[in-house]
């Protein structure tokens, strides 16, 4: 007989197997030696209280003996020989762009990626010196490259987007290709940033062995169309030059939230396209000791609980400010793809063992805050966003080093006269983040930060500091598509995907997406051919 029980432990407790088995049983009113077994099924954290608790739902087996567990590998066909099947050109090797080729494979199609980036092990030597020299190469950073922005920008894999498809069947699939297990009950699953590069490697095999292409160094420059339908793209490599043409009647177009160029040129080709709401703001960065005090009620954090985390939301000056991507134990990354442009993200390790703690903390703005740019028509919000990043790097004082300010000297409407240390490794300097952010950005931030004060009484401090500027949260522009083909509406096989297109946002949610589309070309396909 199978129960399931939740167990409520004190973090001393969580790692004890006989205190887990016992409490189950006394749950459940048997004697223990009738559990032969427990298996956890959900595991959270539950700080709300005076003490932390680890709450752990387990399936109890009583009487009986579990059944082994399943090989992932069992569960999904991605062994097919591709290579000489119909194909489809996927444009971008992020999370989309992956789950677009194993639902291909699945299904006897084959893929043919097209990446702009490298991979992940030649990426590395590029994000080095983006770090260390401060040189970004336009093709190669922490947004471009195989594994897309989620590579080298943490590995987060918590999403509410649970309707848009099988957050299981996702996670069940990074595990078979070498993550940790525990993605598969945790409330928050995380892989890390340091584990994602191997994880990324091995999904590329299984799309090779499988005849699937992945063409590296190639960016797209141009859609192919013919009568208001697809008939291929024009690539350039990006070391030699080179063009070449893919044809193909199906495109997926997943190219990530930051590639301007594709937007730009679809504008160009008269390809409708939209502006559409996104957020901007800065990424605030604390002591992680200070995070762990305040949420777990404890001067010492218990060896047996993570570096703690936060979520704030909150209306100030009649905006929605909202903190975003919080990276417990983590490193405030360059996420600029281009020159005279300062972004900042953040990401974490596996063990987020880092002293900080930073998150984005972003505004909402929307089509009404591009007037300026009103000439531009739907790029009106990139241009909006691009300026703002040009601003930070110029009040950075050129290369990649990021104006910063601390909290409570930002509210205060003062220079800070000196910064604490900073994760950000390119480096930090004393600005006036009002002369970089719009006014209704400034506004809100600044009452905001006051409300979070009150809520979270530690949180509003000066020995935080606030790093500009946090603006590639989503894309600024929307690639409409219609909701049941997923085709875009004006141009037959054009399907637009992901973060890229407006419809997803993190590593999850994107790859639902790029299954959706996967399916979607694959109806597509089939009416094709009859």
């Amino acid at each position: 007989m199978i129960q399931q029980v939740e167990l409520v432990l004190l973090p001393e407790e969580v790692a004890d197997e006989a205190i887990m088995l016992q409490q189950a049983a006394d749950r459940l009113f048997v004697p223990s030696a009738r559990i032969f077994c427990i298996r956890i099924i959900r595991r959270s954290i539950d700080s709300r209280g005076s003490k932390t608790l680890y709450r752990i739902k387990v399936n109890a087996y009583i009487d009986e003996n579990p059944p082994p567990v399943p090989s992932f590998s069992s569960r999904f066909n991605f062994q097919k020989d591709v290579s000489r099947a119909p194909e489809v050109l996927i444009v971008g090797f992020g999370p989309a762009g992956m789950f677009a080729s194993l639902k291909l494979i699945e299904n006897g199609y084959k893929p043919v990626v097209i990446e702009r980036g490298k991979n992940v092990r030649e990426r590395r030597r590029d994000l080095a010196r983006l770090n260390r020299k401060g040189l970004i190469n336009e093709d190669s950073n922490y947004c471009y490259g195989e594994g897309g922005a989620g590579t080298f920008s943490d590995g987060k894999l918590y999403t509410r987007s649970n309707k848009r498809g099988s957050i299981e069947r996702i996670l069940q699939i990074l595990v078979m290709h070498g993550a940790d297990e525990m993605i598969l009950v945790d409330a928050h699953p995380h892989i890390g940033t340091n584990k994602l590069p191997a994880l990324v490697t091995e999904i590329r095999n299984t799309i090779l062995h499988a005849g699937g292409e992945i063409h590296f160094n190639t960016r797209m420059t141009d859609l192919l169309i013919s009568q208001n339908r697809v008939t291929g793209i024009r690539t350039e490599d990006t070391l030699s030059g080179q063009s070449s043409e893919f044809l193909a009647t199906s495109v997926i177009l997943a190219t990530g939230h930051s590639a301007r160029d594709i937007y730009s040129l679809l504008h160009r080709k008269g390809i409708h396209i939209e502006a559409k709401p996104f957020a901007l703001g800065v990424r605030a960065e604390h002591p992680q000791q200070v995070i762990d005090q305040q949420q777990y009620h404890s001067r010492i954090r218990h060896p047996n609980l993570p570096p703690a985390s936060y979520s704030l939301a909150c209306q100030a000056a009649g905006r929605s400010l909202f903190s975003f991507c919080m990276c417990p134990g983590g490193i405030i990354a360059p996420a600029a793809t281009s020159s005279h442009e300062v972004v900042v993200n953040g990401w974490s390790p596996s063990r987020r063992n880092n002293p900080f703690a930073n998150s984005g903390l972003v505004v909402n703005i929307g089509p009404e805050d591009f007037r300026n740019y009103s000439a531009a028509g739907p790029l009106a919000g990139m241009y909006f966003q691009q300026e703002i990043e040009q601003k930070s790097y110029e009040a950075g004082g050129g290369g990649l080093r990021a104006p910063a300010q601390r909290m409570v000297d930002f509210t205060r409407k003062r220079i800070s006269s000196s910064l604490p240390s900073c994760s950000y490794i390119p480096g930090i300097i004393p600005a006036d983040l009002y002369a970089v952010l719009p006014d209704i950005i400034s506004q809100t931030l600044c009452e905001g930060l006051k409300f979070f004060g009150k809520k979270m009484p530690s949180y509003f401090t000066n020995d935080a500091i606030l790093v500009a500027t946090e603006s590639r949260t989503s894309s600024p522009v929307r690639i409409p598509r219609n909701s049941v083909t997923m085709q875009h509406p004006q141009i037959r096989g054009l399907f637009p995907c992901a973060e890229g297109a407006g419809y997803a946002g993190g590593i999850v949610s994107a790859a639902m997406d790029g299954e959706n589309c996967g399916e979607a070309v694959l109806a597509f396909m089939k009416n094709q051919q009859v």
